[in-house]
């Protein structure tokens, strides 16, 4: 499923985003980005890079398998800002890559810093002109009020597509399964 969601999105990226460059969340934005690079290959083109940031908003129950989202968004891994990471960002069609737009939080957070970053670094290098435009891809958006908000050029403009709405459900992707055979059996069960 999470295959096809990307596959059906890819031509849409394409033509309406241009992406030069994807940002995967980590760590569910790690797999719908590299699938998307498959789909986004045109010949004769390099493959579109992947660059990976970390945050956490989700806090584990403890013994249940759901988690409930914290109040706080927590970077476990961000661009090096004194390596070339941040400059290549500048000027550039960005692809925000996650698994879910829940509460919005973590979404809000990495285009905030992001934006954040790449006009310090483009201050810091003389490259004001040029201007980095952020997209957002995630596989689903639940259907609820966000506490996240995004800027009215994403998300008013559209530069963010969602695979897929569903209802305010927890999804268990395929990566977080520890018996994926069990976890196989729950989704053609639709459980």
């Amino acid at each position: 499923q999470v295959h096809k969601l990307c596959q059906a999105s890819a031509e849409r990226i394409l033509d309406e985003f241009h992406p030069n460059l994807m940002i995967a969340i980590g760590g569910g934005g790690y797999v719908p980005a590299r699938i998307l690079r498959s789909f986004l290959k045109r010949p004769g083109s390099p493959n579109i890079p992947i660059q990976a940031i970390g945050l956490s908003l989700y806090e584990s129950l403890g013994t249940d398998e759901v988690e409930e989202p914290g109040t706080k968004v927590t970077r476990t891994q961000w661009l090096d800002l004194s390596s070339l990471e941040m400059a290549n960002l500048i000027g550039k069609n960005v692809l925000i890559v996650d698994e879910v737009d829940d509460t919005r939080t973590t979404l809000e957070y990495a285009v905030r810093e992001l934006q954040k970053d790449v006009d310090e670094a483009a201050s810091r290098l003389g490259r004001l002109s040029e201007k980095t435009n952020f997209t957002i891809f995630v596989l689903h958006n639940k259907d609820k009020p966000k506490k996240g908000h995004l800027p009215t050029e994403i998300i008013g403009e559209g530069k963010y597509l969602a695979a897929q709405t569903v209802g305010d459900v927890w999804i268990n992707y395929p990566w977080e399964a520890t018996d994926i055979d069990e976890h196989d059996r729950m989704a053609y069960a639709k459980k």
